[in-house]
C-alpha cells in the first residue's frame, strides 16, 4: 500500500475528506502540520521529515495548504519542498507552482507570457503612479492584496478621491499596490478544477445580494455547470502556465470585450463547494492522481 503525506495548516473539513478518500483509493495517508517540517544535513543521511515521518521515503507529498508565517518560515518550507522534489518524491503541487500561484503578480505575468487573456493590471509601490494607472484602467478597478485568497481583502473603487486615499494608505503601510481593471460581467464567475491536465469539474459562482465578489467564502452561491470548449481549454492552459498539476482556475466572462478572462490560478484550491455541487469525489481523485504519479 502506498504511503502519502498531506502537509496541512489545520485539521478541518478538507483533511477529514482526504482521510475518508484514502480508504477509497487504497493508500495510507498521514496529515501533518506544515510547521513540523524539519531537515537534517550532515548527521547521517540527509533527510526531510515532518512529525517524525521521513518524507523522502513516502510515495508522495500533497501540499494541502501553506499556513501563514514569517518570511524565514515560508522560505524554509518551500526549500524543503524543493529538496523533496530533488530527491525524486512526487510533490503536488510542485513547489515552483505553489510559489508562482501564491503571488498574484507572478502568476498573472506567467499567464500573460503564454498569451492567455488577463485583465489590465498595474502593480507597484507608488500611490501617485497607482492613481495614474487607475485612470488608465478606466476609473473602475479592484485593489487586491498580492498574497491572499477567498476574495478577502479585495476593494473595488470607482471614485478618484477614494482611490487615491486607498493607494496612499497602502503605500504608508508598505504594501505592494495591485490594481486591476474591473471586468464587467453577468454577476458570476467560473471555478474550474484542473487535475492532471484535465478538467475534473466546474462550478458557476453567483455573487450574493449587494455583493460583487463571487467567492463562496464571502457568500457566493455555487452551482454545477458545463464549460464550453474554449473556456475548458483556457482553464487547462492556465494551470499548465504556472506548472500546476492541481489547480482551481477562476474564469470570468467579459461583457465589454467578449470571451473569457483568467482572473487567478489557485495551486492549493479547496473543493468543498465543488464537490457538493457536482457530486465529484475530489479528494479521492487528488489522492489517486498523486498515487499514480509516484515512483
Amino acid at each position: 500500500m502506498k504511503h502519502l503525506v498531506a502537509l496541512v495548516s489545520g485539521f478541518g473539513w478538507h483533511v477529514q475528506d482526504l482521510r475518508l478518500a484514502a480508504g477509497v483509493v487504497g493508500v495510507k495517508l498521514d496529515a501533518v502540520a506544515f510547521p513540523r517540517v524539519a531537515g537534517r544535513i550532515g548527521d547521517g543521511p540527509a533527510r526531510v521529515e515532518a512529525g517524525g515521518i521521513d518524507l523522502g521515503a513516502s510515495d508522495g507529498v500533497l501540499v494541502r495548504m501553506m499556513p501563514p508565517g514569517s518570511l524565514e518560515q515560508v522560505i524554509f518550507r518551500m526549500d524543503a519542498l524543493h529538496r523533496l522534489q530533488g530527491m525524486g518524491v512526487p510533490v503536488m503541487n510542485p513547489p515552483r507552482a505553489v510559489e508562482a500561484a501564491v503571488d498574484k503578480y507572478l502568476a498573472l505575468a506567467m499567464l500573460d507570457a503564454e498569451g492567455l487573456p488577463v485583465p489590465g493590471t498595474w502593480v507597484g509601490e507608488s500611490a501617485a503612479e497607482a492613481q495614474l494607472a487607475f485612470e488608465r484602467l478606466g476609473g473602475d478597478v479592484v485593489v487586491k492584496p498580492l498574497f491572499g485568497s477567498e476574495g478577502r481583502g479585495l476593494v473595488r473603487v470607482s471614485d478618484p478621491e477614494l482611490a487615491l486615499r486607498t493607494f496612499r494608505t497602502l503605500e504608508r503601510l508598505g504594501c505592494v499596490l495591485y490594481v486591476q481593471r474591473f471586468v464587467r460581467n453577468p454577476g458570476f464567475d467560473v471555478r474550474a478544477f484542473i487535475l492532471g491536465g484535465r478538467m475534473l469539474g466546474s462550478i458557476r459562482r453567483h455573487a450574493g445580494a449587494g455583493e460583487w465578489r463571487t467567492n463562496v467564502a464571502v457568500g457566493g452561491r455555487p452551482e454545477a455547470c458545463s464549460l464550453e470548449p474554449e473556456a475548458e481549454r483556457l482553464a487547462i492552459r492556465s494551470a499548465g502556465a504556472v506548472g500546476a498539476v492541481m489547480a482551481g482556475v477562476d474564469l470570468l466572462p467579459d461583457l465589454d470585450r467578449g470571451g473569457w478572462m483568467v482572473l487567478e490560478v489557485n495551486a492549493v484550491p479547496g473543493w468543498k463547494a465543488l464537490g457538493a455541487a457536482t457530486g465529484v469525489d475530489v479528494a479521492a481523485a487528488i489522492l489517486a492522481e498523486l498515487r499514480d504519479s509516484g515512483r
